[in-house]
């Protein structure tokens, strides 16, 4: 195989037992790898009805095509299980270097079975691995972690760990690489917390062989030139990172504020992009084969925040930010190093600081309730302290790791959780752009901006222009933004990478990478595949039509101030004509010529093909 390594690595924690299997050639076509092939696995081999946290549910690395080549900004994988926060078919994507590294060891996945009895790493040189005794790094923050075991194995190991957060399996709880990178969102740290997995460590010798090599060199130089070209993928990200999209969104009056009581923050640009460029940057980074850079090092000299690290991207400056009504950019840099080093999404963790900041001022809960902590909106100092008592699992801090709709619910008051499918919306209002909301409503993970990132068009005009506030041509261009970023995620591409190209080169560089012939139309259609087995598998979970929809606010109260004054979401409106499009039925279920289409079954058959058993070292 050319692209793909051709080979599963399979790691059974309660047996101790190391396997490896040929990578199935039809199920790489189909479905690419990372997102894909990973998603496969688990739907074939994991009842959906299991407990995320059982020994049953599996938790799987993969990689795509794409990765570890130097297509552009092509490091990128994905971990996928059922997700501990709401039992979605979770695929968190993240970047850095560590999926390159695996495909390196000469594998196109990690599956990862059953429960160790005691804490454990796993180490991976090439064709060696071993499962270690972690005892001297369970309860460590992951950049602890990860220098710790990285002194144990090799100093070029390439690291993915999880911190205390993910120890105490809470659905909050990330997987972290590189210290600074994030498969976040849905609870995946939870998962390999569960399993007593603390860390991952791999080296490989290997390189990732191309079908056509002058042909990939052409696809490849192409798509470079022109991201580098385009204002975005080429300049404004590296200048001033995702966080510039801050004013952008305030001055459109959809910057969801104070638990999304509005939309407008008025002194958001004291926490955008072009105050940390300012004030706290050191220096743009970039990824694997990165040619964008839009990674921000940074640095805070505020005695009460100081620290070193990565970060805020713009979904963490507007978390701990405009939605806590917290405009002090030191204190949501310092809330951001500590969910990196704690193992936290910050999404959902600011967004919770923020739903409890509500449930305070309504004298829902009081300070008795918070240790003594006044949770009120714009309180800096309180939401930093809640960051780290939720990072630490302490008193309050332990219920906000659960997450808001969970925090909500106890409290009574489930309508103040900002949560689609039960995980928290980013920071994009629907009522003011109403065809991120269709996308937050159909998300097959809950709240989620990158399963289907209309932004691009419906903000930032990119490659296309449409009025954010219309609902005209929404559907069609959700479908069509879902299908391309679920085929981009799984052949190991970076979405920023569509700032500059299309589906057209991405099929032209996965061409001359496996030698399959993709058309456009064939990598569309493998992004129709994944998306449509992420639906099976939230509809066996017992997610229906009902769960496609967003928090009653955003329907029952406009925005209050801003350019987007009286607004409110018209999800309703949009949903038939996007469930006629999907060739779904009225219920939203896949209809029998649509599976045929795509070759898909309600419920996939188990796909591994006989082990090799691997002498472990």
């Amino acid at each position: 195989m050319f692209g793909w390594t051709g080979t599963i690595l399979r790691v059974d924690l309660t047996t101790g037992k190391v396997t490896r299997e040929a990578t199935d050639p039809k199920v790489a076509r189909d479905y690419l790898g990372a997102r894909g092939l990973g998603g496969y696995i688990v739907r074939s081999e994991v009842d959906p009805k299991t407990d995320p946290l059982a020994p049953e549910n599996k938790l799987v690395f993969a990689t795509g095509p794409l990765t570890g080549t130097f297509a552009p900004s092509a490091g990128r994988f994905d971990v996928v299980t059922k997700g501990a926060l709401n039992g979605t078919l979770a695929a968190s994507n993240s970047g850095g270097a560590f999926g390159p590294e695996l495909k390196f060891a000469g594998y196109d996945a990690l599956v990862v079975e059953g429960r160790a009895d005691k804490p454990v790493y796993l180490w991976i040189k090439d064709d060696a691995v071993e499962i270690r005794d972690a005892g001297a790094v369970w309860g460590k923050d992951t950049a602890d972690t990860t220098d710790l075991v990285r002194a144990e194995t090799d100093e070029d190991a390439k690291v993915a760990c999880i911190g205390p957060a993910g120890e105490r399996l809470a659905p909050l709880a990330n997987v972290m690489n590189e210290m600074h990178r994030a498969a976040g969102r849905t609870g995946v740290g939870a998962v390999m917390g569960a399993k007593n997995l603390k860390a991952v460590a791999v080296v490989g010798s290997g390189a990732v062989q191309v079908a056509d090599p002058a042909g990939f060199k052409a696809a490849v130089l192409k798509a470079r030139g022109m991201i580098q070209a385009h204002p975005v993928g080429g300049a404004g990200l590296k200048a001033y990172g995702t966080d510039v999209l801050v004013n952008i969104l305030n001055q459109l009056g959809a910057l969801p504020t104070r638990n999304w009581q509005d939309g407008y923050f008025p002194t958001a640009d004291k926490i955008g992009g072009e105050s940390l460029a300012a004030h706290q940057l050191v220096r743009p980074k970039g990824c694997f084969s990165c040619i964008i850079s839009c990674g921000r090092v940074t640095k805070v000299d505020d005695p009460a925040y100081k620290g070193f690290g990565e970060g805020p991207e713009y979904e963490t400056a507007w978390a701990f930010g405009a939605d806590c009504g917290v405009d002090d950019l030191d204190a949501v840099t310092k809330a951001n190093y500590l969910c990196n080093e704690y193992g936290l999404d910050t999404i959902s963790t600011g967004s919770t600081i923020a739903c409890a900041m509500e449930l305070f001022e309504r004298g829902v809960i009081t300070a008795k309730d918070t240790d003594g902590v006044q949770l009120t909106f714009g309180n800096a100092a309180a939401m930093v302290e809640m960051t780290r008592k939720a990072g630490e699992g302490e008193g309050f801090g332990a219920k906000i790791a659960q997450g808001s709709y969970r925090l909500a619910e106890s409290y009574g008051h489930p309508e103040l959780s900002m949560t689609c499918k039960k995980q928290e919306m980013p920071a994009y209002d629907p009522r003011g752009i109403q065809g991120i909301g269709l996308n937050y409503a159909t998300s097959n993970r809950g709240g989620c901006h990158v399963r289907g990132y209309t932004i691009a068009v419906e903000v930032l005009a990119n490659g296309a222009e449409m009025d954010p506030r219309i609902t005209e041509g929404k559907p069609s261009l959700d479908i069509t933004f879902q299908d391309l970023t679920a085929a981009l995620d799984s052949a190991g591409a970076c979405l920023f990478s569509t700032f500059g190209i299309s589906g057209v080169e991405l099929a032209e560089m996965l061409s001359a990478a496996t030698g399959v012939a993709y058309s456009l139309d064939d990598f569309m259609k493998v992004g129709a595949r994944i998306w449509n087995q992420e639906r099976l598998w939230n509809l066996d979970v017992g997610f229906t039509s009902a769960d496609d929809t967003l928090p009653a606010r955003l329907f029952e109260e406009p925005i209050k101030t801003g350019p987007s004054k009286g607004l409110v979401s018209h999800v309703g409106d949009m949903l038939p004509e996007y469930y006629g499009l999907r060739g779904w039925d009225e219920n939203g279920v896949p209809t029998k010529a649509k599976l045929k289409e795509l070759g898909l079954e309600r419920r996939a058959g188990r796909a591994r093909t006989a082990p090799r058993e691997a002498a472990a070292a």
